[in-house]
């Protein structure tokens, strides 16, 4: 008897942590700097970073971007400290000091170098790199590269650098010395755009735009299984249609091949758009992650964030990101999962969709429904930045709430670079059932911490109707809002299957556009929106596109030679519908 409750009590706490599994939502939640440089804030001064690099080393995962003045460390993908550092000689005088940066590992020493047109900039070297414990492995790195990535093949202890960011010239490789870390040898073209084949390659937010040639830039290079994945970011970082595309070789300098299934890292829809210019690690299950770029481009075309994505590589090697549902709440690594399923989609949905808001002021056309539109780049602001500004979300119906992201806009923020000190976001969250008796739900009065996109996972599910998010106390600018997503399940009915869906494409044997595709189908009552999966095999659908709140989509991401296969969901706060029938597009 005593063994049997021993073991249902070991079971209990077993299936209390599943509950309690620890969730993320993007953007990543993570103090980003404001940007430092004096004419891009001309329309306002924001945060931004871009080009992220994560490496997981000693145990510790390590976070990179552009002109952060410093850099992050976690244990869990989550909990991220920042450590201040300027990565500059005293001469350097640059705001790019450490601009989409190199970040990896040889042997127990973590190295780093920002991105170079001359031999100005020393490679940082550190064993301890918890705290700032940093010195140069090399004073002055004779390769001038732009978006650059040192990758050291474990297998043969080579080093060799990529790099290239460029609307002109390919992405190059070159052989780093092993002792001396310069080059040896001569820098080989390995790979260029093909945009007149591979849609997705095309300029311009839809990927239509042709007044200007589409930038390569952000190569990084991934080992998997003997071969050699190298990946670039295009068309351009201030679309929502950014990704990154892979090839394979089975030597490090090539030559290497398209991968078919292509771009392998692509978020156009939802909330959080845009996933380009991004690094793949595995985390401590040895899974695979995929970071990237995610699109704001409001106040600047470079006002960016940052976004994780599972992802892996098949039984067939095909090197892919998931995406589908990529900006809900999603589950961190606890256990070895397969990331070509919807394995880390927690199924929690968002409740309030355009929804009913109510505010206690509006600044100008800052709009309260910006604030649950889905769209990262509109915003409410309230009228000034004072303790009691408020919005309040109307779910529509007594819903179960599991989590909740606050996205703040910069609204006059008067910040440039890293700030030395931050009163951090405070503010208070209630809950009701009828809009009129409030209870608190949480409680960050007495927050320190700078939080532009905080998401609270509740310890325990609640049950409301109405959410009201109260303001206490902002780290800089107005109270303002661009996301109040509320997640979780309401109490009505998931969508149908979707009627009538159709891929229309221009067939081989005609002169029509084959890049394109526009999609039409038969809108479905209860739908807020829809899924399209995508892909050159019903068996590789890696793609994916979320729509709100149409029943068409024009995709031009297509290339152009070959057959595709489609597939469409519909989903709502209930939860997801069936998936429709796979269509073949030849």
């Amino acid at each position: 008897m005593k063994k049997f409750v021993t073991l249902v009590i070991a079971l209990l706490i077993i299936s209390a942590g599943y509950a309690q599994q620890t969730t993320y939502c993007n953007p990543i939640n993570v103090d980003y700097g404001y940007c430092p440089i004096p004419n891009f804030v001309t329309q306002g001064k924001h945060r931004a970073t871009a080009d992220p690099v994560i490496t997981f080393f000693e145990d510790e995962y390590y976070l990179f971007s552009t002109n952060q003045w410093g850099y992050w460390h976690s244990d869990n993908m989550v909990d991220w400290k920042f450590i201040p550092r300027k990565f500059l000689r005293p001469e350097h005088k640059v705001y790019d000091e450490l601009c989409a940066p190199s970040v990896s590992y040889v042997n127990d020493t973590l190295l780093v170098v920002g991105s170079t047109h001359g031999n100005e900039f020393p490679i940082w070297m550190s064993t301890n790199p918890k705290i700032d414990d940093w010195k140069e492995l090399v004073h002055k790195f004779e390769a001038g590269a732009w978006d650059p990535q040192i990758f050291w093949d474990q297998d043969t202890d080579e080093l060799y650098l990529y790099y290239g960011s460029s609307n002109l010239y390919p992405i190059y490789g070159v052989k780093l010395n092993r002792k001396t870390f310069q080059p040896e040898g001569e820098r080989i073209p390995l790979i260029a755009l093909n945009d007149d084949e591979h849609g997705w390659e095309r300029f311009g937010e839809y990927n239509d735009n042709t007044f200007m040639q589409p930038f390569m830039e952000g190569a990084f290079m991934t080992k998997h299984n003997g071969k050699y994945y190298l990946q670039y970011g295009a068309p351009g970082t201030e679309f929502s249609g950014y990704a990154d595309g892979v090839f394979v070789s089975d030597k490090p300098l090539g030559p290497f091949e398209y991968q078919s299934f292509n771009p392998f890292s692509y978020k156009p829809g939802g909330f959080a758009r845009g996933a380009g210019h991004g690094a793949t690690y595995q985390d401590h299950n040895n899974d695979y992650w995929h970071v990237s770029t995610i699109v704001i481009s409001t106040k600047n075309n470079f006002e960016r964030r940052l976004g994780i994505w599972p992802a892996g590589f098949d039984t067939d090697g095909v090197m892919y990101s998931n995406t589908a549902y990529g900006d809900y709440p999603t589950y961190l690594p606890s256990q070895h999962k397969d990331h070509t399923a919807l394995n880390s989609f927690t199924g929690w949905m968002l409740l309030n969709y355009n929804k009913p808001v109510q505010v206690s002021s509006t600044l100008g056309g800052f709009q309260p429904n910006y604030a649950v539109d889905e769209d990262i780049k509109s915003y409410w602001s309230a009228k000034s930045a004072d303790k009691g500004e408020y919005i309040i979300t109307d779910l529509g119906e007594k819903s179960t709430i599991n989590a909740i992201q606050i996205n703040y806009a910069d609204q006059d923020v008067d910040i440039m670079g890293k700030p030395e000190t931050t009163t951090g976001h405070k503010y208070i969250i209630y809950s009701s059932n009828d809009g009129k008796k409030w209870k608190v739900l949480v409680d960050k009065s007495n927050n320190t911490k700078d939080v532009p996109h905080d998401y609270i996972q509740l310890e325990k599910a609640a049950t409301a109707r109405y959410i009201k998010l109260e303001n206490i106390q902002m780290p800089t600018g107005k109270f303002a809002i661009s996301g109040l997503r509320i997640f979780g399940k309401g109490q009505g009915v998931k969508p149908g299957e979707v009627k009538n869906f159709a891929p229309l494409r221009s067939t081989p044997r005609k002169k029509g556009e084959r890049r394109n595709v526009w999609f039409k189908w038969q809108q479905e009552p209860n739908a807020d929106g829809y899924v399209i999966y995508f892909g050159k095999s019903p068996d590789k659908m890696y793609g994916s596109i979320m729509v709100y709140g149409k029943n068409e989509y024009y995709f031009s991401g297509l290339d152009r030679t070959d057959a595709y296969y489609f597939q469409i969901e519909a989903f709502n706060n209930n939860g997801i519908g069936p998936r429709t029938e796979i269509k073949k597009s030849e």
